[in-house]
């Protein structure tokens, strides 16, 4: 985006990724809209709550109104029954799109996975338009986020960011880590990066730091300004022993104890 930055709403803002942007977006510049169903309180600098509801269209669009952006966290975090994983994940990224569209919002950054291409082997690296290997419901929810945002770029001309992140967390602690992992530092400069890109039109990149082991390609993401500081290998003494899944993308969501 061109200019000064303006007011983001930001969804599912009391998640992990949520308190992060929570801090690093204000200190960037920007204004926030933070919403979610969970407790927000206290609002922090540059900072305003609107709790709503994913599932309530209305409320989605009265959330909507008047900001410059959209950075699309909201959602249930891991697998879940099919419905509840329609409701929240795919109804409620419908509804955050539609809401954009009514409102004149141009740009909408979504959060997707790594588990959108769960199945997929391990390779050096793994292209970000593989074909689609959902790993759970969780991650055919993803897939399905990726497809709403590729129709409203298309037919209403927004601009949408897909975010595949990988494992978001302080440090890694398992092997699969060194390859996955995203430092707190760069989720808030991947976020700002799909924020600040000049018209990315349609873009799916891969959330991750700058890992000496990552096998996902960091291209797409470095194209759209992102440039990430961290690295797992600086952990890799302390983490986990390997594990058989960590063969796949999707590592433990795709064994056995997902099975329906």
């Amino acid at each position: 985006m061109t200019g000064s930055p303006g007011t983001v709403l930001l969804t599912g803002a009391a998640g992990r990724i949520g308190r992060l942007l929570r801090t690093g977006l204000p200190a960037a510049g920007w204004s926030l809209r933070s919403t979610d169903i969970a407790d927000l309180a206290p609002a922090g600098p540059q900072e305003e709550i609107a709790y709503a509801d994913l599932a309530d269209l209305d409320a989605v669009v009265d959330a909507t109104r008047g900001v410059a952006a959209v950075v699309h966290l909201g959602g249930l975090s891991g697998e879940a029954a099919y419905e509840d994983i329609r409701r929240a994940n795919i109804d409620g990224t419908y509804h955050v799109l539609e809401a954009a569209r009514r409102c004149g919002v141009r740009r909408v950054v979504i959060a997707s996975s790594n588990h959108a291409v769960g199945f997929t082997p391990r390779a050096d690296p793994v292209p970000v338009d593989t074909r689609p290997r959902p790993d759970t419901f969780y991650g055919v929810s993803k897939v399905a986020k990726e497809a709403l945002g590729s129709l409203y770029v298309d037919r209403y001309g927004l601009d949408v960011v897909c975010l595949r992140i990988g494992t978001q967390a302080p440090r890694p602690t398992r092997h699969r880590h060194l390859a996955s992992w995203l430092s707190d530092g760069d989720a808030i400069r991947l976020v700002l990066a799909a924020l600040d890109a000049t018209a990315p039109g349609f873009a799916v990149v891969y959330g991750i730091s700058a890992n000496s082991r990552a096998w996902w390609d960091l291209g797409p993401g470095r194209a759209l300004g992102y440039h990430p500081q961290d690295d797992a290998e600086a952990y890799a003494d302390a983490v986990d022993p390997p594990e058989p899944t960590d063969d796949l993308v999707g590592g433990d969501f795709t064994g056995p104890e997902h099975d329906l």
